[in-house]
């Protein structure tokens, strides 16, 4: 099962990829086959515009008062919301996932004595958070994973049931084979126990429809620089308007505050939090980064996220046919749990890597597979590249 079976408005059936290529990714004819969005997407074109735009204004502050800088941030949260069909007042900016998680770790009302389950093989950006709370006597647990390395969802469910367990943290997409989670399965069983869900959601948002009044969670953390062709230093934190209020930030900004919008009165010292996710944003956040990031968010609602995971779905079908005729281990799974990232294990993952950037096919090495991520862009003739090269390396 996919993140949500609910797509967000707006979804698009078909897009044409010839012209998208065209007009935002002009140098992927060039010859360089891109296969690493789980690592680090492109930015399209009209994000480098929007970007450099911006930066020329830049050089001439004068022309960027607080109210067109604040415009930004605006829009951000909007195309955010929209993103993952949540409230405005639900999504806080941040620069990258780590601090959505940070902010969930600390801000959480757990004890001494809880216990917090988070999957074994997670990346660490979900882990280190949560293995700090031995300090205040909270248990983290990591939950073996299958035979074959991916999440044991029965077994986190079971482990959901105990009332010791007070929160359960996932990975949306694991990083490292491309497992997507029941999410829907996972909210419903911490809706029944009471536990905290958190969602690393770096590497599903973006190729996969996610809807969090579908599949409600607590606290949803995702950096756009991969699946949604953003810049460094743009992201956001999406936090459940009931528990907005009951979080205090473990960091405060000044701008966290009520009445700080007025420039005119800062030193009132007002110490009321923002009533919505706002008191979680640690100001001052990059601008130009978030400019870049509505533009990218304004061509994925264009596309459709949907139409971008089925467009996605056929990419893989080469690899995995080319992996079932040669006897070559997949260590991503296919069917419901299946995303957009394909893992291959030859045996001798390391040389093959190379012999693909060799041949300007670029791709990443995880965990003793080679891992190969396409995105909107990406054609079934690049994915035939592959396999030819492939052919000749195994």
């Amino acid at each position: 099962m996919s993140a949500t079976n609910t797509a967000p408005a707006g979804e698009r059936a078909r897009y044409d990829v010839a012209a998208l290529r065209r007009a935002e990714f002009p140098w992927a004819d060039a010859g360089t086959v891109y296969l690493n969005h789980a690592s680090t997407g492109p930015i399209p074109e009209r994000t480098r515009r929007a970007v450099d735009e911006f930066n020329a204004l830049r050089a001439r502050p004068f022309e960027l008062p607080d109210t067109r800088l604040f415009a930004i941030f605006d829009e951000s949260r909007r195309r955010v919301a929209r993103l993952l069909n949540a409230d405005v007042e639900e999504i806080a900016l941040a620069t990258n996932t780590s601090w959505g998680l940070n902010v969930a770790a600390a801000a959480l009302p757990l004890e001494a004595g809880d216990v917090v389950v988070v999957s074994d093989r997670e990346f660490p950006a979900n882990v280190y958070p949560w293995m700090r709370l031995r300090e205040r006597g909270v248990r983290l647990e990591l939950a073996p994973t299958t035979d074959e390395g991916w999440p044991d969802e029965d077994y986190l469910l079971e482990r959901a049931g105990d009332p010791r367990v007070k929160c359960l943290a996932v990975s949306l997409t694991q990083f490292s084979n491309g497992y997507t989670v029941d999410l829907a399965r996972l909210s419903a069983a911490t809706r029944a126990s009471g536990a905290f869900l958190v969602v690393d959601a770096i590497q599903g948002v973006g190729q996969l429809p996610v809807d969090v009044k579908a599949t409600p969670v607590d606290v949803l953390s995702c950096g756009a620089q991969k699946w949604l062709l953003s810049p460094w230093g743009a992201g956001f934190t999406y936090v459940r308007r009931e528990l907005v209020a009951r979080l205090a930030p473990p960091l405060v900004s000044w701008m966290a505050f009520a009445g700080t919008d007025d420039f005119s009165r800062l030193v009132q010292y007002d110490d009321t939090f923002r009533p919505d996710a706002r008191r979680f944003e640690f100001i001052t956040l990059p601008y130009q980064d978030f400019v870049g990031m509505n533009a990218s968010l304004a061509l994925l609602d264009e596309l459709g996220i949907g139409a971008i995971r089925d467009h996605l779905r056929t990419l893989a079908a080469p690899l995995l046919a080319w992996a079932e005729r040669r006897g070559v281990r997949v260590t991503s799974p296919t069917g419901a749990h299946a995303s957009a990232i394909t893992c291959l294990a030859p045996p001798d993952a390391t040389a093959v890597h190379a012999r693909l950037r060799e041949q300007g096919i670029v791709t990443s090495l995880r965990e003793g597979a080679i891992r190969l991520s396409p995105h909107a862009y990406n054609t079934p003739r690049e994915m035939e590249r592959v396999v030819e090269v492939l052919e000749g390396a195994v």
